[in-house]
């Protein structure tokens, strides 16, 4: 493999949550080599002891997901029923994910222990005060998402002709300043 295989890769995905919940995932991804600029921010992120949680995917204790993945809250998490929710549910969605992507091919089990992910997860506070919070959707939402954005990272996705096309045809969700 040549060296500049799998540099760095990013992609992104929103997945919408059920109608009434607020558990809408946009995982930011970057995956890349260990020994390249993804890895040397992965090895960064470990010694942070300021700023937002990070942490492994885990599917459960002692079964650290390949390649390795750390994942990292947009937003700080100030109590702890949204730190049981990112190490819980989130973490959970996330790593189910990746060891999926190993099973369906879109990371190749040869490069398991040669890449790693940096996953940016969104939680939005509402979640831990909703007495209706639907766990079922949050995982849903955070499986399907990471999925899609690693797969869009990995093939490059969308496309520099297809972000062309649409630049007058496409506006951003939130508002349009253009």
């Amino acid at each position: 493999m040549n060296h500049q295989d799998h540099l760095f890769h990013a992609g992104e995905a929103t997945v919408l949550a059920r109608e009434g919940q607020f558990t809408d995932a946009m995982p930011e991804i970057l995956i890349g080599r260990t020994d390249g600029p993804v890895g040397q921010a992965f090895a960064n992120m470990m010694a942070q002891s300021k700023g937002h949680t990070a942490m492994f995917a885990i599917r459960a204790c002692n079964q650290l997901v390949r390649p390795a993945t750390i994942i990292v809250p947009k937003v700080t998490l100030k109590d702890s029923a949204n730190v049981e929710l990112f190490g819980g549910v989130v973490q959970s969605a996330t790593a189910d994910a990746i060891v999926d992507c190993l099973i369906d091919g879109t990371i190749a089990k040869s490069l398991a222990n040669e890449l790693c992910i940096i996953s940016l997860v969104w939680i939005d506070p509402r979640c831990a005060k909703d007495p209706n919070l639907d766990k079922k959707d949050m995982y849903r939402t955070n499986h399907e998402a990471t999925r899609l954005a690693i797969r869009r990272a990995l093939r490059n996705e969308p496309s520099v002709d297809e972000l062309i096309a649409n630049r007058h045809k496409i506006r951003h969700d939130m508002d349009d300043w253009s």
